[in-house]
């Protein structure tokens, strides 16, 4: 019978141990619970991030190289997990001897003495910078995604969605505060006559036309111009009075003249024009958003129905 090539090696060796820990990517480290100082922590830990192994005393060490804007919160965490003997992971931004820093998965593993209490605590420390890059970046376009999903891609306006996100809101606020809340509601006078004349790709071009001038018109940060579907508009205006409201939308109509836009089937001129409704009020705890809504939809009627290119801020 032949002998076997190689022996086996003693895996109960602990030098094998060692170089097995300090071959794997992940650094391993230990400390002593009763002294709060590094027994151990593998040498990668110098390539990672630039500090050398025999650097690494006690758990301040640890601390004063976690990012400040991490710091506090990871090692109160740590510190009152291990206290109760929990394992635990920590995530955490860990400084480079040069300034830089680094992600870090700190994997935690309390170990207990022979009557129950905390002896040491030993882990792994793994480098996971690249991964939070790619969730940093996943989460940057998940919002980009939110904002579109908020914007009509037409107009480049806010889109219905928005609107009715933020009506309830400005509503409520209105309420709480006894601010007047004002709405303006526009429509495009003669607009399936300028797409028949014109056609569709001229249409759009029109419509992306009188949202940028009745978004210029609403002008405060708070102010919001929304597409409500086809050639309807709205102007949600919070903290604005009866004659505020009349006066920006007097101040989009007049810009939507100085961008004159050349509408030879308007019935009121040749240019393109708007009819609005418009309406204000303070809300109170027996009125209803909808009801309001409805009462300026009706106004914009009026303004239809008296020959367009006009204003009706009044119930007829």
């Amino acid at each position: 019978m032949t002998a076997p090539l190689t022996s086996p090696i003693p895996l109960a060796d602990p030098g094998v141990y060692r170089t097995l820990l300090e071959s794997t990517r992940a650094i391993p480290w230990r400390i002593d619970w009763a002294t709060m100082r590094f027994t151990y922590i593998g040498p990668q830990i110098e390539e990672l991030l630039g500090w050398s192994p025999s650097s690494w005393l006690s758990v301040n060490d640890w601390a004063d190289r976690i990012h400040e804007e991490d710091r506090q919160k990871t090692v109160d965490y740590c510190v009152a997990q291990s206290q109760q003997g929990i394992d635990h992971e920590a995530d955490y931004r860990a400084l480079t001897r040069d300034g830089d820093h680094v992600w870090i998965r700190d994997v935690v593993h309390v170990v207990r003495g022979e009557v129950g209490s905390v002896d040491s605590l030993v882990g792994f420390m793994f480098d996971i910078t690249a991964r939070k890059h790619s969730e940093d970046k996943i989460l940057q376009l998940q919002r980009e995604l939110e904002v579109l999903s908020y914007r009509d891609s037409l107009t480049n306006v806010a889109n219905r969605r928005m609107f009715d996100t933020l009506y309830p809101v400005e509503w409520a606020k209105a309420r709480v505060t006894a601010e007047p809340l004002s709405i303006v509601v526009i429509d495009i006078d003669y607009f399936k006559q300028y797409n028949d004349h014109y056609g569709h790709m001229q249409g759009d071009e029109c419509l992306r036309r009188v949202a940028q001038a009745l978004d210029a018109g609403a002008s405060r940060s708070r102010d919001l111009c929304a597409r409500l579907g086809g050639e309807e508009f709205v102007l949600l205006l919070p903290a604005t009075d009866e004659e505020a409201a009349r006066n920006v939308a007097e101040r989009c109509r007049k810009l939507l003249g100085q961008s004159a836009i050349p509408h030879a089937r308007s019935g009121v001129g040749r240019l393109v024009t708007v009819s609005m409704g418009v309406g204000t009020i303070v809300p109170g705890a027996e009125d209803n958003p909808d009801v309001f809504m409805d009462r300026i939809d009706r106004r914009l009627y009026q303004a239809k129905s008296a020959g367009r290119d006009r204003i009706c801020d009044a119930e007829a």
